[in-house]
C-alpha cells in the first residue's frame, strides 16, 4: 500500500491519500480524541503524540498536529497507523455511527437550497483538494453561517477564503446573502 501525502494551506495539517475510498458518503470530523469514539482509525491516529484533529473526506485523511510538534517526527507514525488500519481491513466508522450522519432538517426554503447547491458544486470540491470541508450551518437575517472542518479549521487563510471567495460568490448568485461567517 502506497500512501501519498500533500501539504495543505494550513501548516498544522497534512493530507494523506491512501489510494482508496475513505468515506463513501459524506465526511467525518473529529476535532478531539473524545469525538473519535465512533471511528477505530481516528482513535488510532489520536493515539499518536501530537495529533489534535482528524478529518475524513471521500478519498483522503487530514491530520492536524499540535503547534509545537514536528511533522518530520509525526509523519512516519501517522503513515504507519493508516497503513496498518487499511491492511487489517478494519472499518473506518463503527456500524452504530452510520446513522449519525447529519440529516436534513426538513425541507429547505428556496434560498437555503440555492446556498447549499452553490456550496456543494463550487466550494466543497475546491476545499476538499486542500484537505478540508465547509459545511452549511444556517442562514439567518442575510448571514450564512458555515462550519469549517479538516485543514480549513484554524487555517490562517480561512478568513480570506470566507470573505473574498465564498461571500462574494454567494452574494453574486443569491442577492439575499449579505455576509458569511464561520461558526465554531
Amino acid at each position: 500500500m502506497f500512501i501519498q501525502t500533500e501539504a495543505t494551506p494550513n501548516p498544522a495539517t497534512l493530507k494523506f491519500l491512501p489510494g482508496r475510498v475513505v468515506m463513501s458518503v459524506g465526511t467525518a470530523d473529529f476535532p478531539s480524541s473524545e469525538a473519535a469514539a465512533r471511528s477505530p482509525l481516528a482513535q488510532s491516529l489520536f493515539g499518536i503524540d501530537g495529533v489534535s484533529g482528524v478529518f475524513f473526506g471521500s478519498d483522503f485523511i487530514t491530520v492536524t498536529k499540535d503547534g509545537d510538534q514536528d511533522w518530520h517526527l509525526m509523519k512516519p507514525a501517522v503513515l504507519g497507523a493508516i497503513m496498518e488500519h487499511f491492511t487489517a481491513g478494519r472499518p473506518i466508522m463503527l456500524e452504530t455511527a452510520a446513522g449519525a450522519a447529519a440529516a436534513a432538517d426538513g425541507e429547505d426554503d428556496e434560498i437555503v437550497a440555492q446556498i447549499k447547491e452553490l456550496l456543494d458544486t463550487r466550494v466543497r470540491p475546491a476545499v476538499a483538494q486542500d484537505g478540508g470541508d465547509i459545511v452549511f450551518h444556517s442562514f439567518q437575517e442575510g448571514v450564512v453561517y458555515l462550519h469549517m472542518q479538516g485543514s480549513c479549521s484554524g487555517c490562517p487563510s480561512s478568513t480570506a477564503t470566507l470573505k473574498s471567495g465564498i461571500e462574494n460568490m454567494l452574494r453574486h448568485y443569491v442577492p439575499e446573502v449579505v455576509e458569511v461567517r464561520a461558526v465554531l
